[in-house]
């Protein structure tokens, strides 16, 4: 059950940790200009916030559907709509660059807790493909490490690949943010039909 589980949710996860959002934008500028020796830092709190959110979000998500049932229902149905407005999001954004700062272990860290889009991919997850099959608080933390791995390869994918994968997005950034936009739009779909 815990593999068909993970297959379920799989497409949406990929893409939102391949897509840009904060943690990958500050990943591809910290190692593009300050090379992974100043960048591991940054990176590994990205990393730690991330679980914290997803252990976080997980027990959140299981105590409401401990108490009100229903709520898990109705947050897929949140879920899907957030899900549909990051693929019309995706599809219609253009590359940009972010503000320079100084990066750090901490500032890392601390962005998990004001990502958004982390925030709601996790509770989408729970409320949508996890606890309508598996209730256990155990299951939930081992997709919140799934969720976390899943997370981090994103992040360290836009670190490894640095400028040169912003350059190819900013070239190409309309056929691919369409197809991601597309890959969104499905996976809303199977959330709510399936």
């Amino acid at each position: 059950m815990l593999f068909q589980i993970i297959a379920s949710y799989l497409p949406y996860t990929l893409v939102t940790a391949f897509t840009p959002g904060p943690n990958n934008i500050i990943a591809l500028y910290a190692v593009s200009q300050s090379g992974w020796r100043k960048g591991k830092s940054v990176l590994l709190g990205i990393a730690v916030g991330f679980l914290c959110v997803m252990t976080i979000c997980a027990v959140f998500c299981y105590e409401l559907a401990r108490y009100v049932p229903s709520a898990a229902e109705v947050l897929k149905y949140v879920g899907a709509a957030y899900i549909v407005y990051l693929a019309i999001h995706v599809a219609l954004s253009r590359p940009g660059d972010p503000e320079g700062r100084q990066m750090s272990f901490m500032k890392g860290f601390l962005l998990e807790f004001v990502n958004v889009k982390i925030i709601l991919y996790s509770i989408t997850v729970y409320t949508g493909y996890v606890l309508p099959y598996d209730k256990n608080l155990s299951a939930l933390m081992i997709h919140a490490v799934m969720l976390t791995l899943f997370g981090v390869v994103g992040t360290l994918t836009w670190a490894a690949v640095g400028g040169a994968f912003q350059t190819f997005l900013t070239k190409y950034y309309r056929p691919f943010n369409i197809a991601m936009g597309l890959v969104l739009l499905w996976c809303a779909v199977t959330l709510v039909f399936d």
